[in-house]
């Protein structure tokens, strides 16, 4: 398993942010069955850099908590048996499953912790889980979508024993 791990800016966050990436990333994939070995790059970055990338990506010119960018369209959410028809989802040396590239603005884990009132452990941790579940195929644009993606949120948040 590889993370390529990434920070930028000044601000930090008072946690060990690798270590719990990894483990959120570990649990997340657990949780959805994921058969392969992973990939993913991480960067914790500032509003000004998000908001950035969200303008260029989204089109939305302010600030948001994190972006995932997803390395393939997946036919059905979590479903990873198409997979096997694809070398291009491999990384030709390692063989392990690219899943995306995730960004996090540092400033919004801790402005939002505070605002809903738990730990920067536990929205760090939330906006990880979240993006996970975005690179393999998850998504809440339709309220069916968005409820199945809370439940699941809510699980691995639970296995993880990150509670509110």
């Amino acid at each position: 398993m590889t993370l390529y791990f990434e920070e930028e800016g000044e601000a930090r966050l008072p946690i060990e942010c690798e270590k719990i990436a990894r483990q959120v990333i570990e649990t997340t994939l657990d949780y959805a069955g994921c058969p392969y070995e992973w990939e993913v790059s991480l960067l914790l970055t500032q509003n000004e850099e998000i908001r950035k990338m969200n303008r260029d990506f989204r089109g939305i010119d302010r600030p948001t908590d994190v972006l995932s960018f997803p390395m393939t369209d997946y036919p059905v959410p979590g479903q990873f048996g198409f997979l096997e028809e694809s070398d291009d989802c491999f990384h030709p040396e390692s063989g392990e499953l690219m899943l995306g590239d995730i960004v996090i603005s540092k400033e919004k884990v801790l402005s939002q912790a505070e605002e809903f009132g738990h730990s920067a452990l536990r929205e760090y941790a939330f906006l990880i889980a979240h993006s996970v579940l975005h690179l393999i195929g998850y998504d809440h644009m339709q309220d069916e979508e968005r409820q199945i993606m809370e439940r699941k949120q809510k699980e691995i948040m639970e296995r993880l024993n990150i509670l509110r």
